[in-house]
């Protein structure tokens, strides 16, 4: 169901609210550009600083364009178990065809209790279920172990890993075998984590680059390889820049330049620094996608 690229979705905000229009018109953006899927309120969304009305809304938004033209995994995770399948059950309702489901943040959870947090999720909530795991956000790693009991459960079809651990993709697969949906969260690393068999990205540089992201997986599953490598290196300049700073600030201001949204991102966040600002825009010129 879910493969290729697809893109963590900002959340456009004006004068500090969410900016409806932005967000819809954004959507259809990625779609006429060939995205794969499209995952809104996940970090890059900035989760974290929605209302939970806010958060149910932007994924009723996200859904209401998509029409199933491309699959929409809402992002549904918290570090509150509860939340976590509140999220879960209106992702459902709303009619996405998935969730992007975080490990439990700050609270520091053991194995067991990552496994009974998924398993909650699992057991409330039919809707498949992509395990997030973000050792450096979220500051715990969910072990291959644990996911293998996880991929078990009927619910639980796949991880987007974004631990940059370029082994961890064939150990998840030795271990769970061809049917659990391998998505990267690390672009940089995102034609490397392919070639370990996985299946696609969660990519933060697609809300900017999104036809040269598609592509680049396009021509990965045509086996034109050189392609794929020669489109990856081209946008290496573009996934650095969008980590110069706290994420989601450079793509916010990435999305500025293409007209797409303020640079507006809330606190703690602060916009882009003049020095990222630069770097971005001539990121984005050396991948051809600001003149």
């Amino acid at each position: 169901m879910f493969k290729g690229s697809l893109v963590a979705l900002i959340t456009p905000f004006r004068d500090g609210k969410v900016d409806e229009k932005a967000f819809q018109s954004f959507v259809e953006w990625q779609i006429t550009e060939g995205t794969h899927g499209v995952v809104p309120c996940g970090t890059t969304g900035e989760s974290p600083t929605l209302s939970h009305a806010e958060h149910k809304r932007v994924v009723e938004l996200c859904i209401e364009v998509a029409k199933g033209r491309i699959p929409v995994m809402a992002g549904a995770g918290s570090n509150s178990t509860e939340e976590a399948i509140d999220f879960a059950k209106h992702a459902k309702k709303a009619g996405a065809e998935g969730v992007l489901v975080v490990t439990p943040y700050y609270n520091k959870p053991s194995q067991e209790g990552l496994y009974q947090h998924y398993k909650a999720i699992n057991d409330a909530v039919e809707i498949p279920i992509i395990i997030y795991n973000i050792p450096g956000r979220s500051v715990v790693d969910m072990s291959v172990a644990t996911m293998t009991r996880l991929a078990k459960l009927p619910n639980i079809i796949g991880v987007k890993d974004a631990t940059a651990d370029l082994v961890r993709p064939l150990r998840t697969r030795a271990a769970m075998g061809p049917e659990f949906e391998m998505l990267s969260g690390e672009d940089a690393t995102a034609v490397a984590f392919l070639a370990q068999e996985g299946d696609g990205c969660i990519s933060v540089t697609a809300n900017v680059a999104p036809r040269a992201c598609a592509d680049m997986h396009e021509a990965w599953q045509k086996g034109d390889f050189k392609k794929a490598m020669s489109i990856n290196t081209r946008l290496l300049p573009l996934h650095d820049s969008m980590f110069c700073e706290t994420s989601p600030a450079p793509v916010k201001y990435a999305c500025s330049l293409l007209g797409k949204s303020t640079d507006e991102v809330r606190l703690p966040l602060v916009p882009a620094s003049p020095e990222a600002k630069e770097a971005v825009r001539n990121a984005m010129r050396v991948a051809g996608v600001l003149n």
